[in-house]
């Protein structure tokens, strides 16, 4: 799946510094795979790697950069690009700090200003936690909204990738009785039409997009509820009238299963848990979510800072040394796409 002669430069931000984003970043930079897929350096505190290093028993050395262009990439010597000056020693593990939610926030927006400078082609994202960020006034909810805003794009797909299944949703953090108000037809189709889009950068010439259905058996013909008829198959039908290869409302029981064979080149889940919880039984570490639609693309992993077990050492970094390979792979084919232009 790697163009073998193009290797994306990949900024890893560290996430909140009291949870186990430092760990995880930690021993993702000594995974072989990274360094074959992409130029990894991570942006974030040498200090906090540091310590998270000295807890994993790993040995680390550290090469502080200030751009992208003077990191070295070398396996066992982390780049490091920091924000400033903070008081690192006041970082406690596992607990809700605003000055933890500062310093996460700041590596975000030192991602963004790099991938709108073009500085680099990929951005993979270590948890950060929801309250850190709200005790210095952020109002997004997360890591997706912080980047559609900041980078002013018209929209940020979310599109998890588990094996062969790419599902993306028209509904992520909302009530499930808000989500089943909010999958309508016009807006059904507003994602269907991303979804062919992003796939086309990628290199897919004409992607087959199966649209999940909201109740059991797809409604069958409105014994089950009418959602199917108002909203689904007329949006299914007006994307394929403009020649998109839309599919469905196909039964969620079975749609997941037929993907993972590789059937469809993406699934739309109508709401959050419908599409995560197939995702995640199917191979829970793997499980990564990329955002499509922004000018560089990001990808994070699938858990929280889990401040539990943050500073104990037993974190593990599957997820994040997954979710750094997934999105350099798309921003090589990315790469790959505009090339053959």
């Amino acid at each position: 799946m790697i163009d073998v002669k193009f290797k994306p430069v990949t900024a890893i931000t560290m996430g909140d510094p009291a949870g186990i984003g430092p760990e995880t970043v930690a021993a993702a930079m000594l995974a072989p795979e990274i360094h074959e897929c992409c130029k990894p350096f991570v942006i974030g505190s040498i200090d906090i790697l540091k310590r998270a290093a000295k807890i994993l028993n790993k040995e680390l050395s550290y090469h502080k950069i200030t751009d992208p262009s003077e990191a070295n990439y070398e396996m066992g010597c982390v780049d490091v690009l920091e924000t400033g000056s903070y008081d690192t020693d006041s970082v406690v593990w596992g607990e809700v700090q605003a000055l933890a939610g500062q310093m996460s926030i700041d590596w975000i927006m030192k991602s963004i200003e790099l991938g709108m400078a073009g500085r680099v082609d990929a951005v993979s994202t270590a948890p950060i936690h929801k309250g850190a960020i709200k005790l210095i006034g952020i109002k997004e909810p997360g890591h997706t909204e912080i980047y559609q805003n900041v980078t002013k794009s018209p929209y940020a797909l979310t599109m998890f990738s588990c094996h062969k299944l790419r599902v993306f949703f028209v509904s992520r953090h909302m009530s499930l009785l808000d989500a089943c108000r909010y999958a309508t037809k016009e807006r059904v189709l507003e994602y269907v039409i991303n979804i062919d889009k992003e796939l086309k950068k990628v290199g897919i010439e004409r992607p087959r997009i199966a649209v999940a259905a909201l109740n059991p058996h797809g409604g069958d013909n409105g014994l089950f509820g009418t959602e199917e008829i108002d909203h689904l198959i007329p949006a299914v039908k007006a994307a394929q009238n403009m020649g998109i290869d839309a599919i469905g409302p196909c039964p969620a029981d079975s749609v997941f299963h037929i993907g993972k064979s590789g059937c469809y080149d993406g699934i739309l889940s109508l709401y959050h848990d419908q599409g995560h919880i197939a995702c995640k039984t199917l191979d829970f570490e793997k499980s990564v979510t990329l955002t499509f639609g922004l000018p560089f693309i990001r990808s994070s992993v699938d858990h929280g800072t889990a401040f539990d077990i943050a500073g104990k050492g037993i974190a593990g970094a599957v997820s994040l040394i997954e979710s750094t390979r997934v999105v350099s792979e798309y921003a090589a084919l990315m790469h790959r796409k505009k090339s053959d232009r």
